[in-house]
């Protein structure tokens, strides 16, 4: 596409993963490349917005090559020629807030329809709605059996933590099996990266006589304990207290951290690997503008031994001399309330076990699980997708749920939670007057309330075959009824096509 001097967009989900990829593309296509994600200021913004838009009239000195987060498919292309979407499984190519809640990969389909480009999803662990949309032949699809420079898969290994615990043979949080790995690949000078899907020290504090959790003051969420800072946080508000040394309740000293995140994971293998250079990459790691690059730079020169880290490992990241990953609790990914969870789980889990041994001998993942006969593992331990992909394509149109059918979730917010339960209701009222959609809720989520705000949710299914002009009309005439009530005209209602 280059070569016929037209434009091309290279979308990532995560901006972690720009500082390996823009070297690479630099390497080849030197000064055309441009960078675009929201760590930017408003002047480099403003730069590259116009650099993309000088390429219509000045070629040779505007941006030919666009790599980029998902606000990337907003810039002013003129002559697109092909979207590259990377890891388009990924759920951070969806913005859920604030509006517009788009998702980059269906935008850039639209996109390349626009401009008559071609688009290219790539990604060892497909969404199911990619996926579906290949199977029936809406897009084309090409299967890559072989791993780049014929590197077997990594062997995968399941270790039982019951079990383990049972008999006391526990290394603090790892199991025998993830030790002795680890223990090997030191001495081997090899590399090594632990997955935990949470950040922070501990879950949650909990008064062991009492059973008192500390709670968030805005949110129905209770408090993550981040041991650096010796504080209690909310990772939904930023609300943040210190940590008493007595209960709140029952004034017991019997307080106590509950659950591990990465922060307490660093601090055990320190204990337990004297020697070893660790680093962490989460949320509270990456704040600095140029932290990923820096823990990026160290790990692939070297000069860390173990990375400790949440979803943001798992992103595409390409590390030649790590052999062993560690999954600390697939049990967390696998029982998430969610229809997607299995899907989740087994695209989670693969993405960070494709960490492992990319280039000189067959890597080692041991997953740590209390469920080692759960049918998901089994499968992942056989790297079976299409047989993971068949047995939830089953359930989900027993249930009515995507690929199959379409969702639309709606949320009614208000700070006073009668207001919400009354609003919701009438307007689930309203929406089960539309015959050809599938009515759920109102229902509380999970976390009820979120900074000060009361939510309900209602979701809504309907075939894909049914015209979504038709459905979309009926809905947000239903919520005008709604919103028309004088008791209602304070209340928030978010609209979401297609939730991630």
């Amino acid at each position: 596409m280059i070569k016929s001097g037209r434009q091309a967009l290279y979308l990532v989900p995560e901006i972690a993963l720009t500082t390996q990829i823009i070297k690479r593309l630099k390497n080849v296509f030197g000064e055309k490349v441009g960078i675009y994600h929201s760590k930017l200021n408003s002047q480099e913004r403003v730069e590259v917005w116009e650099k993309v838009l000088q390429f219509k009239t000045e070629p040779t000195k505007g941006y030919q090559v666009v790599l980029g987060a998902r606000s990337a498919v907003f810039l002013p292309f003129s002559n697109l020629g092909i979207i590259i979407v990377d890891e388009e499984h990924e759920n951070s190519f969806k913005q859920f807030d604030p509006a517009p809640r788009y998702n980059a990969r269906d935008m850039a389909v639209v996109l390349g329809f626009q401009h008559e480009a071609k688009v290219l999803l790539g990604s060892a662990t497909p969404s199911f709605e990619s996926y579906f949309n290949a199977i029936n032949g809406k897009y084309a699809l090409v299967n890559l059996f072989k791993r780049h420079s014929k590197m077997e898969l990594p062997e995968i290994i399941v270790a039982d933590v019951k079990r383990a615990y049972k008999r006391k043979q526990m290394h603090s949080i790892l199991t025998p099996e993830l030790f002795i790995q680890m223990e090997t690949a030191l001495e081997n000078g090899e590399q090594i990266i632990l997955f935990q899907n949470r950040r922070g020290y501990s879950p949650f504090v909990e008064c062991f006589k009492c059973g008192w959790i500390p709670k968030c003051q805005n949110c129905d969420v209770s408090l993550t304990y981040h041991k650096y800072k010796n504080r209690l946080t909310c990772h939904y508000c930023g609300f943040s207290q210190s940590l008493h040394n007595s209960c709140d309740s029952c004034g017991s000293p019997e307080v106590k951290t509950r659950g591990f995140g990465t922060e307490k994971i660093e601090d055990e293998i320190k204990l337990l690997f004297k020697n070893a250079r660790i680093a962490r990459m989460d949320l509270d790691t990456t704040q600095n503008k140029h932290a990923f690059e820096k823990i990026i730079h160290n790990l692939e020169n070297k000069k860390t031994d173990i990375l400790v880290g949440t979803q943001m490992v798992t992103k595409g990241l390409d590390f030649e001399h790590v052999s062993v990953v560690g999954i600390l609790n697939a049990d967390n990914l696998i029982n998430f309330p969610d229809f997607r969870a299995h899907e989740r789980a087994y695209q989670l889990i693969s993405q960070v076990a494709g960490r492992a041994g990319r280039k000189h001998k067959r890597g080692k993942v041991i997953i740590q699980t209390s469920q080692p006969d759960h049918l998901l593992i089994e499968l992942i331990k056989n790297q079976d997708y299409t047989r993971v992909w068949k047995t939830q394509l089953e359930e989900r149109n027993l249930f009515k749920y995507p690929p199959i059918y379409r969702l639309i979730k709606i949320t009614v917010k208000h700070k006073n939670v009668s207001t919400v339960e009354r609003a919701s209701e009438m307007l689930g009222v309203e929406l089960r007057k539309i015959k050809s959609i599938v009515v759920l809720g109102p229902e509380f989520p999970l976390i009820a309330r979120i900074q000060l705000w009361y939510q309900k949710e209602i979701w809504l299914k309907f075939d894909r075959k049914i015209n979504s002009d038709q459905v979309k009309s009926l809905v947000l005439e239903a919520i005008q009824t709604t919103k028309q009530s004088p008791l209602n005209s304070n209340c928030m209602i978010n609209v979401d096509v297609d939730p991630a």
